[in-house]
């Protein structure tokens, strides 16, 4: 916590105002408004797992459909797909950012295509901070005419060419569950390019009520919203965004400078005109036992890394569903750690990381 929580939250429970609406929930939307560049319209949800499955909802995603997902990620980036009896296609990654591959993207839809069925959506993940390749992403989904929901879940304050992420895609989703770089201990929101968009999104984020003196509905609504007790500890965090991506990049400079000149370990680089972040530290070992090696020498002295996301693909309960694959997210799976990269960490915490790595190099 920023510290300057504990008045937002104080004020919902000075002015009774604890449902889920109310001013801080305004407010908490617009402070995310105006730090994604003022353009954007921005309904606070309870998670970015609701917001992915409200977007899709609002992109006309129903039974049967089909919606290409992003393999390397974590699977609330999937499992909206299924809420809404869809089939997930599953994409590989390209090395340059381990997000999704265009070359494979594109071989993905031309395939579906061919077999008849036209991908109603793309889910496309920045993962760990990272931007994912925007601007090949873009001319694909212009060229086929497949909306993009853009999974910036790891990514708020992330940005490619100084334009934020969450802002890219026909939709946004951004997360502040516990672990994400802000928290509101459980929320989301999704980012729309209208107004329109993001009313729909609040109409069935709140059970779909229509307009009329009784509770009468003629859709199926969801309980979406953000209260505005959680909203207020969003605004408190908004308020610290920037020290918290700062802080987060410091740990990623002091891994690079003390680890970078040994061959065995590779950091994930940006690309020009890419800013991540960096939500976690993360990176390759030359092989899965040395990746290993290191993981459990650090758990060994109470301190937690671990493995980067497991493939959707290689995922059991997603293991029946059609999946183009070259190998490298399982690669960066079997290879990749993620290192301790909490806003809180000191300087001689992240020595003591480094130290420890360094024994078993």
């Amino acid at each position: 916590m920023g510290g300057g929580e504990q008045k937002y939250v104080q004020e919902a429970f000075d002015t009774n105002w604890v449902a889920p609406l109310g001013p801080n929930v305004d407010n908490f939307e617009k402070s995310i408004n105006l730090f994604l560049g003022g353009s954007s319209n921005v309904a606070a949800l309870s998670s970015g797992t609701a917001a992915i499955h409200l977007a899709l909802e609002l992109l006309g995603v129903t039974k049967d459909d089909e919606v290409i997902c992003q393999s390397f990620t974590f699977s609330a980036s999937a499992n909206p797909i299924m809420y809404l009896g869809a089939t997930p296609i599953f994409v590989d990654s390209e090395k340059d950012t381990w997000n999704i591959s265009p070359k494979l993207l594109e071989e993905s839809i031309k395939d579906r295509i061919a077999k008849g069925k036209k991908p109603k959506a793309i889910v496309a993940v920045h993962l760990y901070g990272m931007p994912y390749k925007v601007e090949e992403i873009a001319q694909i989904s212009e060229k086929y005419g497949i909306p993009v929901v853009e999974d910036s879940a790891e990514a708020l304050g992330s940005s490619f060419k100084n334009k934020k992420c969450g802002t890219f895609g026909a939709i946004g989703i951004l997360s502040f569950n516990g672990n994400k770089i802000i928290t509101t201990s459980g929320g989301g929101a999704l980012i729309a390019k209208d107004e329109a968009t993001k009313n729909k999104a609040v109409f069935l984020a709140t059970q779909a009520r229509d307009d009329a003196p009784h509770y009468q509905h003629s859709s199926v609504g969801y309980n979406y919203r953000m209260s505005n007790i959680l909203a207020g500890i969003g605004r408190g965090q908004m308020e610290v965004l920037q020290d918290r991506v700062n802080q987060r990049r410091f740990n990623y400079n002091f891994y690079k400078k003390r680890l970078d000149h040994f061959p065995e370990i590779e950091f994930l680089e940006e690309q020009d005109g890419y800013y991540s972040n960096r939500w976690l530290t993360c990176v390759l070992m030359p092989s899965f036992a040395i990746r290993e090696k290191i993981r459990l020498a650090l758990l060994e002295e109470n301190v937690e890394s671990r493995p980067l996301w497991k493939p959707m693909h290689l995922q059991p309960v997603f293991a029946e569903f059609p999946n183009y694959s070259d190998g490298t997210s399982e690669d960066l799976f079997n290879r990749g750690l993620c290192l301790p990269s909490g806003s809180n960490l000191s300087q001689n915490d992240l020595e003591r990381i480094v130290a420890l790595i360094l024994t078993k190099i």
